[in-house]
């Protein structure tokens, strides 16, 4: 009996591998490297592979665990031998394995001996018996072999992960994934600053440049396992496997049923604090911390080396690093160093929680946005950053009536306000529980100041895991439509508008007080009002006043975004890009946008010194831009303002601010989904004191060309003639670095020449160099 029930497993296992070696087996895993013109990625040797993690392999302690724990190895490739992997199911407790619920034995066919050998897992079972196979009836009954798949129980959560691969001192790599029935149907791909966020992808190494985009598409769709035979990406191997490692660690954090053997992911992890005073290094086994390591930030918020502590930081981090590493987040402040004890703690704390599997925040981590109180006056914008549940970045607005950012024109009191409410935030971590403006408010702004800590208290809200049922959040907001010619403020409660209150903006921009309405402006906003309320967005046009009635309804629609409780795809606030340059100049685009609408825009000609040329460019230009600008509000959206018709005499110019447009909204993106260090496209740049000007061309988002410009004192371009041997020698030397490939001077580039001339000149292209890749970074 038992060499029966042996050879049963043995069975049972096999048919539980053959359908995923029909299932991995596919040409959509055949990937081929692809290389990467850019330079290698500046690291040294990659870290382990997502397989390598764990300690042992899943077959390594049967009597143990039961099941193989899944951050030690992926499922066993088609290759491996069907004998390899039984033991682990000996145990009733195997049906918390990812493929333990399908019982093959059960379903196949009662002939036991049709089924013994693991060949007929391969091969059709018509083949054990050689006589049945021209008989129809041998080949009916094919379904023993797939049926694992269809019965194998989804062993992962659905939901939204982070994670992190192992840290070093210039930051570490992550992931943002959304996993459905055991595939990414979602990822956002990460790569850290040493304060642990995310940055822009033209900061990072240039081999890592290319390298968001492929991987986004090699791991979007993926298992677990197919994840992990993903391909790296020549260039930047260290930073793709990273992004693997992240996966795995992601995939191990959705499992519903967590190891019972393991509490951490094994590696290296760090940890800020969120007033970034210190970083902190952990490492960790699968049940215990290692080792700890602790740096000082500097202003910048990089690291500061060990070579480069001042004596006052040696002596702290001595005190600091055995009380981590011997009691963790209890770790008891020597006297004098409680700040220095509190941040530590703080960022050990943050370390710990990327290495739990268990990561038990009821927050997802990423960028949040959200209003307080609205007032008649204005109201308060917080932008916000949350990791393990943390607040540890903080951004905070002072917005007018119209709902465009006052900036330094603000009150004085609230612009006075903001450093020391910011501040505030980030040593709580959070918002301010049990808030009280007498002792949390800043003095001269508390009113400012309780709608911050409510904004934060909403941003918060908005990441929670389990947001409920409401859509909107109780409260009064405010709403204007793009054109700013109505404010409404409106009472939500129960996802129920139970108040509206609207009032007009006048000639003036500035909002008409209720006893200086008119009788017919009076009519109209009772009118409004009263529809607003019956009917919301759906209310009908008041004869005569369709404009103001498409202005209400935009309003409404404006208030119910700044109440939703779903985050936006694009970021509050002002952006400014360029569309493509020639050798006149460029043409830029400052666009304002609110929940994805376009509420303010500026648009200029600018020449060769990137200095608005006004009334002296051309005539058509000059012409075209006002009109654009009424399109382009009036279009409201990114796709709207690509269907505007070009100005007649100014179709280049109307191209290349409808570009302007389109990038200024990649700018905002709060997700990009496939990131890039550069648009495509030709952008100008300028030296500090604008007389050399760099045109670069960007090509598959790496800079390929490079043309220098020198210019008079007036922005004009000076002739071949005009230059001295010093600008021709570093004209020459930056021109001839263009080839189909990475440019010579795209990626960390520095002065150079061979005397001083060539040297002082080459210092000023860098400047413009560096001032065209800004216009054309993402």
């Amino acid at each position: 009996m038992k060499k029966q029930k042996f050879i049963s497993l043995t069975v049972s296992a096999a048919l539980l591998l053959s359908p995923l070696a029909y299932t991995l087996h596919v040409p959509a895993l055949n990937l081929k490297v692809d290389a990467v013109s850019a330079a290698s990625e500046e690291a040294p040797a990659a870290p382990a592979k997502p397989a390598a993690t764990p300690k042992a392999e899943p077959t390594a302690k049967p009597t143990a665990k039961p099941t193989p724990k899944p951050t030690v190895k992926p499922t066993p490739k088609p290759t491996e031998k069907p004998v390899a992997t039984p033991q682990p199911t000996v145990k009733p407790e195997a049906t918390v394995k990812p493929v333990a619920t399908a019982k093959p034995v059960v379903t196949t066919p009662a002939k036991s001996e049709a089924t013994t050998k693991p060949a007929a897992t391969l091969v059709p079972a018509a083949t054990v018996k050689p006589v049945a196979t021209p008989a129809p009836a041998a080949t009916a009954k094919p379904v023993a072999t797939p049926q694992p798949v269809t019965v194998q129980e989804n062993v992962y959560e659905d939901g939204i992960y982070v994670a992190y691969g192992n840290a070093y001192s210039k930051g570490t790599e992550g992931v943002k994934v959304a996993i459905k029935d055991g595939k990414i149907t979602d990822i956002e791909l990460m790569r850290t600053s040493p304060s642990l966020i995310d940055r822009d992808a033209r900061y990072n190494y240039s081999g890592v440049w290319q390298a968001y985009k492929l991987m986004h598409e090699r791991l979007l769709g993926k298992t677990r396992d197919q994840a992990a035979a993903v391909d790296a990406v020549s260039g930047a191997t260290r930073t793709s496997d990273g992004w693997k490692l992240s996966v795995d660690r992601a995939f191990e954090r959705a499992l519903k049923v967590k190891p019972d053997d393991a509490i951490y992911f094994t590696g290296e992890h760090m940890g800020i604090d969120p007033e970034r005073k210190y970083a902190v290094f952990s490492t960790y086994d699968e049940n215990k911390l290692a080792a700890v390591k602790v740096y000082p930030l500097n202003s910048a918020g990089d690291i500061v080396e060990e070579k480069a502590f001042t004596p006052e930081q040696t002596a702290t981090v001595a005190a600091i690093t055995p009380a981590l590493l011997g009691s963790g987040t209890a770790a008891k402040p020597v006297a004098g160093l409680e700040g220095d004890f509190k941040a530590a703690v703080n960022a050990f704390w943050d370390a710990e929680q990327n290495a739990k599997i268990n990561n038990s925040s009821a927050y997802i981590d990423g960028f949040y946005s959200s209003y307080g109180t609205a007032r008649t006056v204005g109201v308060e914008r917080a932008d916000v950053i949350i990791r393990n549940g943390k607040l540890v970045d903080v951004k905070l607005y002072r917005l007018g009536s119209n709902l465009i950012d006052r900036g330094n024109t603000a009150y004085a009191d609230v612009v006075k306000a903001n450093a020391p409410m910011a501040a505030k935030f980030l040593a709580n971590g959070s918002y301010i529980p049990n808030y009280n403006e007498k002792v949390d408010g800043v003095s001269g702004a508390t009113e400012s100041s309780h709608s911050w800590n409510q904004a934060i208290e909403r941003a918060f809200e908005k990441a929670l895991k389990d947001k409920g049922e409401e859509k909107y959040f109780d409260g009064k907001f405010a709403g204007v439509d793009n054109g700013s010619k109505l404010l409404l403020l409106v009472d939500l409660a129960g996802d129920k508008v139970t108040g509206v209150k609207l009032s007009l903006f006048g000639a003036d921009k500035k909002l008409i007080a209720d006893d200086k309405l008119t009788a017919e402006q009076k009519s109209i906003v009772d009118r409004l009002t009263a529809d607003l309320l019956a009917k919301g967005v759906q209310l009908t046009d008041i004869a005569g006043q369709e404009e103001l009635s498409g202005a209400a309804r935009a309003a409404l629609t404006d208030a119910l975004d700044n109440a939703s409780k779903a985050q936006g795809m694009y970021k509050d606030g002002k952006f400014t890009a360029y569309g493509n340059a020639y050798d006149k100049g460029s043409n830029r685009a400052d666009v304002t946008l609110r929940n994805g609408k376009i509420v303010d825009i500026a648009l200029y000609r600018v020449g060769m010194n990137l200095v608005d040329r006004g009334a002296a460019a051309y005539p058509e230009v000059v012409k075209a831009i006002p009109q654009l600008t009424e399109k382009f509000l009036a279009a409201g959206t990114r796709e709207g303002v690509q269907e505007v018709d070009a100005v007649s005499g100014a179709t280049s110019s109307s191209t290349a601010l409808k570009a302007a447009v389109d990038r200024a909204y990649g700018k905002a993106e709060v997700v990009e989904k496939e990131k890039a260090a550069y648009f495509d496209g030709i952008f100008i740049g300028v030296s500090n004191d604008q007389l050399v000007n760099v045109m670069v061309t960007t090509k598959y988002g790496i800079p390929v060309k490079m043309m220098v410009y020198y210019l008079d004192k007036n922005g004009n371009t000076r002739t071949e003639g005009q230059l001295t041997e010093a600008e021709r020698a570093v004209k020459a030397e930056i021109e001839a670095g263009s080839t189909p490939g990475l440019h010579k001077y795209g990626y960390r580039a520095a002065a150079f020449g061979s005397n001083d001339a060539e040297k002082e000149i080459s210092a000023k292209a860098v400047e413009a160099i560096k001032s065209a890749l800004e216009a054309a970074g993402k």
